[in-house]
């Protein structure tokens, strides 16, 4: 089941979901497999912090962050990944690395890869590492208003 935030949230904007469940799984790649899902719709959501803050890039599974390229974007001087250890505390309701990609329940800024934004549907974890939410990306993006940049290379 999704997190309770993410579902009462969901639910309270009258979006159209549908919940997979699918065997445990860490790495994107593993998940899309596993779910059966194209790796290119599986949006995975990967923790950076910019100028020492924390926000997330969302990105499909087949690609990879390019520091560079979100740096630009974000109009920063500092980006890096973030250790596990500084943001599993943000996610209380989550397992770790699980989280989903909406920034805005977690008072995080959402940056997505503009190759991400090209698909109809998007799907992510949940919450656990057994169950991901697919739902339209047009959705997606009025709920959470990510800035939609170049952020990543096909892997």
């Amino acid at each position: 089941m999704p997190t309770k935030r993410l579902k009462e949230f969901l639910d309270s904007n009258k979006v159209k979901y549908v919940a997979i469940a699918h065997s445990q799984a860490f790495t994107a790649q593993e998940i899309a497999a596993s779910a059966h899902i194209p790796g290119k719709q599986l949006a995975k959501t990967v923790m950076v912090t910019l100028n020492g803050e924390m926000a997330m890039a969302v990105l499909p599974a087949t690609h990879h962050v390019d520091l560079r390229l979100l740096k630009k974007a974000a109009g920063v001087k500092k980006v890096a990944l973030a250790g596990e250890k500084e943001f599993k505390d943000l996610f209380p309701d989550c397992e770790i690395g699980a989280m989903p990609p909406f920034g805005n329940l977690y008072d995080l800024k959402v940056y997505v890869a503009d190759s991400l934004a090209e698909d109809d549907e998007i799907a992510f974890n949940a919450g656990s590492h057994t169950e991901l939410i697919k739902m339209t990306y047009a959705d997606f993006e009025r709920l959470v208003k990510p800035k939609v940049v170049d952020l990543s290379l096909v892997v």
